[in-house]
């Protein structure tokens, strides 16, 4: 069984947030007005969070890169009314756009504060909505929604290689986080695959999961900086 999961080195993370502006642009993230950022309601599937390291007065700043943690236990799918967010069965928490009826309790029970909800109908100016990627949909106002490890390029990466008839290599399925990290400091791959990469990491020393004392199982682990 495939168990999707991310590994961020935060010694390798730079906060350049290439990865911020391609989650938007690959997963038509709609920019808001200055009015919706005094209000606080702009839409950030990838937000970077501001850390403090050593002790003062050695003290350094770092950004710290925070997405959907992709909980295996995730408390956002106990909670919906609608099942409009599941885990499916390779470990990824997914979500059903039209079945969302706005209630926002998800929200509300997720712990790293990783679901957005749309109070406003996105409006994509000039001809920008023709550079909007079509594998994605357009949400509507209503709607919660959150990072999906770009689910849309595991599909289309099934897709090829049913038609050509051969099993689905884990390399082949790439978030666009990590295609656009400069440094390498975002690995992805399976888990449960002890000989992959990114299940190493996973096992490192340095390696920590946000909030893990929730129980909520994280499949996000970040490597401590050293």
């Amino acid at each position: 069984m495939v168990r999707w999961g991310m590994v961020i080195d935060l010694d390798k993370c730079s906060g350049c947030q290439a990865c911020g502006v391609a989650c938007a642009a690959e997963s038509n993230v709609a920019p808001g007005s200055p009015r919706e950022a005094w209000k606080g309601r702009l839409i950030r599937w990838l937000q970077f969070l501001p850390q403090a390291e050593g002790t003062y007065p050695n003290v350094a700043a770092a950004l710290q890169p925070m997405m959907c943690q992709q909980c295996d236990r995730p408390a956002c799918t106990y909670v919906c009314p609608v099942s409009a967010t599941y885990p499916n069965p390779q470990g990824i928490v997914a979500q059903i756009y039209w079945r969302c009826i706005g209630c926002r309790y998800c929200i509300n029970a997720c712990p790293y504060t990783t679901k957005w909800f749309n109070w406003w109908e996105p409006q994509w100016a000039g001809n920008t909505a023709k550079a909007t990627n079509p594998d994605v949909e357009l949400r509507q106002k209503g709607i919660s929604e959150k990072c999906l490890f770009c689910s849309h390029r595991l599909q289309r990466a099934k897709e090829r290689a049913r038609a050509e008839r051969r099993p689905l290599a884990s390399h082949e399925y790439v978030p666009a986080c990590v295609e656009a990290c400069p440094t390498g400091a975002i690995v992805f791959g399976d888990l449960e695959d002890p000989q992959s990469e990114v299940s190493k990491l996973a096992r490192s020393p340095r390696a920590f999961r946000v909030l893990e004392e929730l129980g909520t199982k994280p499949k996000v682990i970040y490597l401590k900086s050293t």
